[in-house]
């Protein structure tokens, strides 16, 4: 049976076994249900009952125990209509707020304060996902010298991040050739996206003299390089290893080591994190357990929303065992997502 045909007593029964799961991480029997929540019903019934949601696959039978445990159908049909998201204590939103609000940080330090803060409050593995710039529209270009042979070259964008990198010529250059590549940079790229210049880049500077082309060459041929769609090398910032190691699900020695492997390929994390991004309502996603795509996700949750940084957009989300307080979590994310955008944009005008 589908769980929109769960009729209440079932509905209930199913809440409860998550509930006591997730604050135990034990087994839940029927007389630990009678014992713990109000139901007004026998253990015999509610055995009944649970026998039933195991037969449909909400909940299975550890060999070792009596009890049962929720399924990944189960975590699905009680995120998706057993709970309601709580709204965040005063104490939570203060801490949150008072975490991130300063327009005096650098957005990277902000990004990377982000992770740390999500996964002190949730206790779980955050994570904040860098946008992807492609769509990133260039504001300014500056190009310092550093030596005869080296400049190095400051890329500002519309949404206030800032991409430096340094370049190596083959030959010697002047203050006053600088000069003029930037002021020639900034009149023809100003306002392209970082994909229209990697694409257009030697289009667009076809006419330059040739005693002006050494340095216009090396932009050329760094193009990809300057205008990638990474603002830093690492599009992920992960925090609180720690935390998700003290959960009881990660005493075993194998499902720690899954942790460990999983931190080691980042990539799995991005993907799904960028695929829960494109989401066009822009709400909390939410994946559980086989609903990942790579099997060694099989054990964990991902609970992510995007946030905004101009015409760009990042996710942010934690990792956790899928017996995890969804309601709360969900509440947090969703939080964070709001103040870090709001404060992104209040940074773009500051």
């Amino acid at each position: 049976m589908l769980h929109e045909e769960l009729n209440e007593r079932e509905k209930n029964i199913l809440r409860y076994i998550i509930q006591q799961f997730v604050l135990t991480a034990s087994p839940v029997g029927s007389r630990n249900i009678t014992k713990q929540y109000n139901v007004g019903l026998s253990p015999a019934t509610v055995r009944n009952i649970m026998s039933d949601l195991e037969d449909s696959g909400y909940i299975n039978h550890p060999h070792t125990s009596a009890g049962r445990i929720p399924t990944d159908k189960g975590y699905r049909t009680y995120v998706d209509s057993l709970i309601s998201v709580k709204k965040l204590g005063k104490s939570e939103k203060g801490m949150i707020d008072n975490g991130l609000d300063d327009l005096t940080k650098e957005t990277d330090e902000l990004l990377k304060l982000t992770s740390k803060l999500l996964s002190k409050i949730t206790q779980q593995l955050a994570c904040v996902v860098y946008p992807n710039f492609n769509s990133a529209i260039l504001k300014k270009i500056q190009i310092v010298w550093i030596s005869s042979k080296r400049i190095l070259v400051v890329v500002s964008i519309k949404s206030g991040m800032i991409k430096t990198i340094t370049l190596e010529l083959k030959s010697g250059i002047k203050q006053k050739q600088i000069e003029y590549v930037q002021r020639l940079l900034n009149e023809r790229l100003h306002g392209l996206t970082f994909n229209e210049i990697r694409e257009t880049f030697a289009e667009r500077f076809r006419d330059i003299a040739k005693n002006e082309r050494t340095v216009v060459r090396l932009f050329i041929d760094s193009a990809d390089k300057i205008f990638t769609d990474k603002i830093t090398s690492d599009r992920l910032v992960i925090s609180g290893v720690n935390n998700v190691l003290k959960h009881p699900e990660f005493e075993e020695h194998e499902r720690f080591q899954s942790v460990i492997e999983l931190l080691e390929d980042e990539e799995i994390i991005i993907h799904i994190l960028d695929k829960n991004s494109e989401s066009k309502n822009n709400t909390v996603q939410i994946s559980i357990g086989s609903e990942n795509e790579n099997q060694r996700l099989k054990d964990y949750s991902f609970i992510s929303k995007s946030y905004k940084i101009g015409e760009t957009s990042g996710t942010l989300g934690v990792i956790g065992p899928k017996r995890m307080k969804y309601s709360k979590v969900i509440a947090i994310v969703d939080y964070m997502s709001k103040i870090l955008s709001e404060i992104l944009t209040n940074r773009r005008s500051y």
